[in-house]
């Protein structure tokens, strides 16, 4: 996607962010990852770099900003995430600044023959644990999961024949109940390879602006489809997953019905969204 760059924002914002951070020297924008508005490394005097994002107060995104703002105020400092070192509203612009993943991470490679799956399971068993209960604030996530819903329910409407399989997620999502999502754990809600990090072994898991309270098994279902896209049988990805607590204590019709809704969402994005 084509974002917005640091040269392009007003001075105002460049000269909160360099009295904040320090001079800035150069700045790389960040050629993954879907979320709108500015997302950049910032190289400091002095060395040191930093992770700027920004998005302007009009946007139909700015409320995820300011909910991933609010995670990183939230989160236990211990959290395998980067920490927030400034956030605020400039002008017509939301702000914030991240610490740097430095420069030797990877993103997760799920695959079958990668070493990183481990790794990334345990980091996710973590976040159950330290983020249980969930820190004062978040919203519910039937507000991200409606959104699926919604998509959902509009690509089964369609004319017979138009969707394949239709009687089975119909099914599914018919099945599905929202009050299968109360929980006190927060939720990443998107953990994807392009949002974990892996450094030195360690995975760091970045990107909160989903951020939600729920059932502490949603985070598992969401991962599911990440692990059989990159490769796995949906057998192995659940032998993967039954290494989480929480997963092997998951509605298995609340499971079908978030992954019938998973799906259909993607569908109404290729058909609907943007390229």
């Amino acid at each position: 996607m084509t974002r917005p760059t640091w040269e392009e924002l007003p001075d105002s914002v460049i000269n909160a962010v360099q009295t904040q951070c320090g001079q800035v020297l150069k700045a790389e924008t960040a050629t993954h990852g879907i979320m709108p508005g500015i997302a950049t490394r910032l190289d400091l005097e002095g060395g040191g770099h930093v992770f700027f994002k920004a998005i302007e107060r009009t946007h139909e995104a700015a409320r995820l900003h300011l909910r991933e703002r609010w995670a990183g105020r939230s989160l236990p400092a211990e959290v395998p995430a980067p920490r927030m070192l400034w956030a605020d509203t400039v002008g017509d612009w939301h702000a914030m600044v991240w610490e740097y993943v430095n420069d030797n991470a990877h993103h997760a490679d799920l695959s079958p023959r990668s070493e990183d799956p481990p790794a990334v399971l345990d980091t996710m068993a973590l976040l159950g644990a330290m983020l249980t209960p969930c820190p004062n604030g978040a919203m519910p996530v039937s507000e991200n999961v409606n959104a699926l819903m919604a998509k959902a329910r509009h690509m089964l409407d369609k004319p017979p024949g138009e969707l394949a399989e239709r009687a089975l997620y119909e099914a599914a999502v018919n099945g599905f109940d929202l009050s299968a999502l109360r929980g006190n754990t927060l939720l990443h809600y998107d953990l994807s390879a392009g949002n974990l990090l892996v450094t030195g072994g360690r995975v760091r898991v970045v990107d909160w602006s989903f951020a939600a309270r729920g059932a502490a098994w949603l985070d598992a279902a969401l991962f599911a489809p990440r692990l059989i896209e990159a490769g796995h049988t949906p057998e192995k990805t659940d032998q993967l997953l039954s290494t989480l607590p929480h997963w092997r204590d998951a509605p298995r019709k609340a499971v079908a019905g978030i992954a019938a809704a998973w799906t259909l969402f993607r569908l109404y994005k290729a058909q609907y969204g943007p390229e």
